[in-house]
């Protein structure tokens, strides 16, 4: 995907999608699943940080797009939770010892700041001593 990250000011994650060859699809466009991809890496790296992937699992349950425009530019995800929103909707039933699922809500936007689409991903978070895979 040849893409970059950083952080947002405010505790987010920020992925930037190059226009260039390897990303764009036939009709020279950057690529659907690109721009999913990158919405869907931001949320959840962003997540992971406030939340801690020592002690929560994190998975992705589901990912859901809506297209706006064709991206002719570069394009960027970010994702950046407020405080508050983590607090009620994340950390209190995490810390109850509960599973959440969390939908993140993520903007796509050309250089410009044209919104191309928007990403849903919702995320499941569970204490790690609450994970049970098969051996």
């Amino acid at each position: 995907m040849g893409c970059g990250w950083s952080r947002c000011p405010g505790g987010g994650i920020r992925v930037r999608v190059p226009y260039r060859r390897v990303n764009r699809n036939h009709i020279r466009g950057v690529h659907a699943c690109c721009l999913a991809t990158a919405a869907e890496f931001c949320s959840g790296l962003a997540l992971m940080e406030h939340v801690g992937a020592d002690r929560y699992r994190i998975i992705m349950k589901t990912l859901r797009m809506d297209y706006l425009y064709q991206a002719k530019s570069a394009a960027i995800a970010e994702f950046v939770p407020t405080a508050s929103e983590l607090e009620h909707a994340l950390l209190q039933p995490l810390r109850d010892g509960a599973a959440v699922l969390y939908t993140a809500e993520v903007p796509v936007d050309d250089v410009a700041g044209k919104r191309l689409a928007i990403g849903y991903i919702t995320w499941q978070l569970k204490p790690w001593d609450q994970v049970r895979t098969p051996t």
